[in-house]
């Protein structure tokens, strides 16, 4: 998007109680600006739900990426999955949100709860349009998005949380609403937003839920940029040049390994102070360099930390990422502090990796970084790797 905005993603699921797979599917795409998501419900639970939802919305979000109109998009679904013949309902409803580079905001609906649009701290109406294809209802929206604006999209499994043998609460879409307005707050990232409404939903449903029930929000915020430089480059002759990047940025300045942190404070002609106080035995100490925000060591506390945000893809406890060792640090940095963030990987093969006693690990430093930008992208961040 434009003028330093950023689309803030997160979703969440819970499958229905003793189901393996969830029947709910949420897939995105965020590139160069434009954002899509999708959130289809397919048609019961298990296995079949699952491959029904999967297939909308890996579908939608193919086409709508492509350039193909809504009602090629929706023709093509509804010709894939056709209406159940026994039920007279569709195999999977879905909803689909498109975010331009403008801050356009497009919506289309079918079968699902409507969105939850949210404006300094209210509930907004939006004007829906009706439309048939293919012989099925459909309705859209457009609109034009400002910061700190969130839209929450949900599968009917929160809409009617409570509902089941111990409960019935009956929960709809305007307590849902009330309950949105009430703890929200412009300060929430779009994580703690889902977590917190999936976690209500969880609590309703007693911990055993009576049907999969998916969470989706998006969130506008500025664009918050992070270096991350990490290796020693080939050519020593770049040095200078990596430092000088790193310290141009404006954001957040991170730097990982012994002898990526030794380049910067050369250059800089600082010193580098290492506390050795062991917080997490599985993660070597931190050290602190004037300008920059966060030196750690390479490749452990790398994959340690990419280990965490991979949890956090399928957790609703946003405590994984608290603590006080390297690891911890880098990845509640990346998660929260970033939206942009390039990376500055050195080639050269640190001779100390080449040590048999060394682990394994040690020789996968490019790996690792690789690991951890997929694990980025797949949390909706926006990541560029220049390697030297």
């Amino acid at each position: 998007m434009n003028s330093g905005i950023f689309v803030d993603f997160a979703s969440g699921s819970l499958n229905k109680y003793t189901e393996e797979l969830c029947g709910d599917k949420v897939e995105f795409y965020n590139k160069d600006g434009d954002f899509i998501v999708v959130l289809s419900d397919g048609l019961g639970s298990g296995v079949k739900a699952n491959i029904l939802a999967t297939l909308t919305a890996k579908i939608a979000v193919t086409m709508l990426r492509d350039g193909l109109l809504i009602e090629e998009v929706v023709d093509t679904i509804l010709k894939t999955l056709p209406v159940c013949s026994i039920r007279n309902v569709a195999y999977s409803t879905f909803t689909i949100i498109k975010i331009a580079k403008d801050g356009m905001a497009y919506i289309a609906e079918f079968d699902n709860p409507s969105v939850f649009f949210m404006r300094n701290n209210a509930i907004k109406k939006l004007d829906w349009i009706y439309k048939e294809i293919n012989g099925q209802k459909i309705r859209e929206t457009n609109f034009k998005l400002q910061e700190k604006d969130i839209i929450v999209s949900v599968s009917d499994g929160a809409i009617y949380a409570g509902t089941g043998p111990t409960l019935n609460l009956d929960w709809r879409w305007d307590d849902i609403a009330r309950y949105l307005k009430r703890f929200t707050n412009n300060d929430m990232s779009a994580r703690s937003v889902a977590n917190e409404l999936l976690g209500v939903c969880d609590q309703l449903y007693m911990q055993k839920p009576q049907d999969d029930t998916t969470v989706a929000v998006i969130k506008i915020t500025k664009s918050q940029k992070a270096v991350l430089f990490s290796g020693p480059p080939i050519d020593k002759d770049m040095d200078k040049l990596i430092v000088e990047k790193i310290m141009n940025t404006k954001g957040k300045k991170i730097v990982c390994g012994g002898s990526a942190g030794n380049i910067v404070a050369r250059e800089l002609g600082r010193d580098i102070k290492t506390n050795f106080r062991i917080v997490d035995k599985e993660v070597p100490p931190m050290g602190y360099l004037e300008g920059i925000d966060l030196l750690t060591e390479g490749v452990l506390t790398i994959r340690k930390a990419t280990e965490k945000l991979k949890m956090l893809k399928s957790s609703t406890d946003l405590k994984i990422l608290d603590g006080e060792d390297g690891a911890s640090r880098l990845a509640k940095m990346l998660y929260e502090d970033c939206t942009h963030i390039k990376m500055l990987v050195g080639r050269a093969i640190n001779p100390a990796h080449q040590n048999p006693d060394f682990p394994r690990e040690l020789n996968i430093k490019v790996y690792v970084l690789n690991s951890l930008k997929d694990v980025l992208v797949d949390l909706g961040k926006i990541v560029e790797i220049e390697y030297y």
